[in-house]
């Protein structure tokens, strides 16, 4: 019993620990120094402790949904005009055993990485610069032919994985097409301001135009001249300025207001 208490720690030291996470599994690789062929383990490590040999490598696979970005720089479209996207792909490993031994570690950066670019590259080539980066009303279509392609082809690959979601962010035309924008958009502007400032201007001419015409009118219905009239209209101007009393009346002159100032 003393020497299998001894054996156990020196046992122990040749030995490789392995606990993964929750969300984690670990994949052995037996890689055996003199005896046997080595290779991929059958089954995964699950979060907990196990004990494999020294030579054994383990590598870790995160199980849960993972995003991938991608930056599409000079993306050209129909009319040949280079615009750029920021494209984001959600994936879940769903054999972590099979991806590292048919497929590696690197399983996306070697085998979907490109092909996505790609997909991306020849769905907007197929439609305009409007239409993909101002309007947007190819997005969607865009999304859709992309998901499309995508899942046709992790079946293809027989990759153990599967799409959570897929999305083409807005795009970037180049700055001279947006300077072009914002300046249309300010002469736009200019055109819109100018026409409500005439439109204000012939709506005072026409207010002007029929109040005159109903002053007239009302001259003419209780019988005075020009003349008498302009007179009428400057009594009731005093009377009005003059309805506290705070106006000097001169002789053959009016009414003139007076204004108190302080010393």
């Amino acid at each position: 019993m003393k020497y299998l208490i001894l054996l156990i720690p020196l046992g122990l030291v040749g030995c490789s620990v392995y606990s993964p996470d929750a969300g984690h599994e670990i994949v052995l690789i037996e890689k055996p120094w003199i005896f046997g062929h080595g290779g991929v383990d059958a089954d995964p490590v699950k979060p907990g402790r196990t004990f494999a040999a020294i030579t054994t490598e383990g590598v870790d696979v995160f199980m849960q949904p993972q995003k991938f970005d991608t930056e599409m720089h000079d993306t050209m479209t129909s009319d040949g005009v280079p615009i750029s996207f920021h494209a984001i792909v959600v994936l879940q490993v769903t054999d972590s055993v099979a991806l590292i031994k048919n497929f590696g570690p690197n399983w996306y950066q070697n085998n979907l990485e490109e092909q996505f670019k790609t997909m991306v590259r020849q769905a907007v080539r197929k439609r305009g610069m409007n239409e993909t980066a101002i309007s947007t009303t190819a997005l969607d279509a865009i999304d859709a032919e992309i998901r499309d392609a995508l899942k046709a082809f992790i079946k293809e690959k027989g990759l153990p994985i599967q799409l959570v979601t897929m999305t083409v962010g807005r795009a970037n035309p180049p700055d001279a097409i947006k300077n072009q924008r914002i300046e249309t958009a300010t002469q736009e502007q200019r055109i819109q301001t100018e026409q409500q400032t005439k439109l204000a201007e012939v709506q005072r001419k026409s207010a002007e135009e029929a109040r005159a015409a109903a002053d007239n009118a009302y001259r003419q219905a209780i019988g005075l001249s020009p003349e008498q009239y302009v007179q009428l209209k400057r009594i009731e101007m005093e009377n009005r300025v003059c309805a506290d009393g705070k106006c000097t009346f001169i002789e053959n002159g009016g009414a003139v207001p007076a204004f108190s100032v302080k010393q």
